[in-house]
């Protein structure tokens, strides 16, 4: 498929389509100045960019939705050129939870609808407002997720209008059969958004999803921050890689652009976080040069099979390391 910055949707199998590349707006709320992540998407709209990746979680839905209000009063984009990805967080997993979540999102966006709602992890945490629910020693609450329930309660808001696709994310093949295999199931996942980069090239969990129409969308493609909090930092940094970076100098680009290319060219979407100009700029220049099969596999072989974004918070849910099952 013929891929260009002016025209890089692909197909998702209940008949919409999503760009290749978005920009991820996560950010830490107490790392980030107020007005960052509006101006980075304005920025990012003026590029080319067309998807944008987000959540409540994040708390700042809110300057996204700005962002794009203005950028389509100003007549730049229409609503339809935009793609939205909401999520569920976990302790929002009870179905009559469900709707009044993306409701939330839909308010702080100031959109009638989001083109994608995925469930975040398929786990739960004790519901309620508490995003983070601790008990008085300091450990985590969690709560028996029915994720068919959940995924019900999803159906129904596509029915309602709320959300044009359904999709999941940091599922296994275990949890994602839960789903295609539930009795009655309206409308099956579109994508499932993963870690999956050259050290985390995910083999087994992409063949599986493309068995079953399911895109993958993968998150921290260039590696991650090294936040240790939350990051496994014992693995090298992935901008650093030799090989990616002769790459880039064979083909006049960075070693950012060249780890993206590998996995548009694989057929996954890719959505990089940046609040610098620079690199949002850069990380969209991917459509100008093509890797061969060759250096496809070069690069497939630096898979290392170790995730950065380890997730530590589930750590003491039983079904920890739930990821590990592909």
């Amino acid at each position: 498929m013929y891929l260009s910055a002016a025209n890089h949707r692909i197909p998702l199998s209940d008949g919409n389509s999503i760009p290749v590349i978005g920009l991820g707006t996560f950010s830490e709320p107490a790392l980030t100045k107020k007005g960052d992540c509006a101006a980075s998407v304005k920025i990012a709209i003026n590029i080319g960019y067309r998807h944008f990746d987000g959540a409540h979680l994040y708390q700042n839905e809110n300057e996204v939705g700005d962002a794009i209000s203005e950028k389509i009063a100003e007549g730049k984009v229409k609503r339809e050129d935009i793609f939205y990805c909401g999520k569920l967080w976990a302790t929002n997993h009870v179905p009559e939870m469900v709707r009044p979540a993306l409701e939330r999102t839909l308010k702080s966006l100031k959109l009638d609808y989001v083109d994608l709602y995925i469930i975040e992890v398929p786990m739960a945490f004790k519901p309620g407002n508490e995003v983070y629910p601790k008990d008085e020693n300091g450990k985590w609450l969690y709560h028996k997720s029915d994720l068919c329930a959940t995924w019900e309660a999803l159906e129904a808001c596509k029915d309602a209008g709320l959300v044009k696709s359904l999709g999941v994310s940091n599922f296994n093949r275990r949890q994602l059969e839960l789903i295609l295999n539930k009795p009655g199931l309206k409308y099956k996942p579109v994508s499932n958004q993963v870690e999956c980069h050259p050290y985390f090239t995910q083999p087994k969990l992409l063949k599986f999803c493309r068995q079953h129409d399911i895109v993958v969308v993968a998150y921290s493609p260039l590696g991650t921050s090294r936040n240790p909090l939350w990051v496994n930092i014992s693995s090298p940094p992935l901008l650093n890689d030799a090989l990616l970076n002769s790459l880039g100098k064979k083909y006049r680009k960075t070693a950012a652009q060249v780890a993206l290319r590998f996995n548009i060219q694989r057929g996954v979407v890719v959505i990089p976080k940046s609040f610098k100009p620079e690199r949002i700029k850069e990380n969209f220049q991917i459509f100008d040069f093509s890797l061969t099969e060759e250096e496809m596999k070069s690069i497939e072989a630096l898979n290392k099979n170790i995730r950065f974004v380890e997730m530590l918070m589930w750590c003491d849910h039983p079904e920890y390391p739930f990821h590990d099952e592909y």
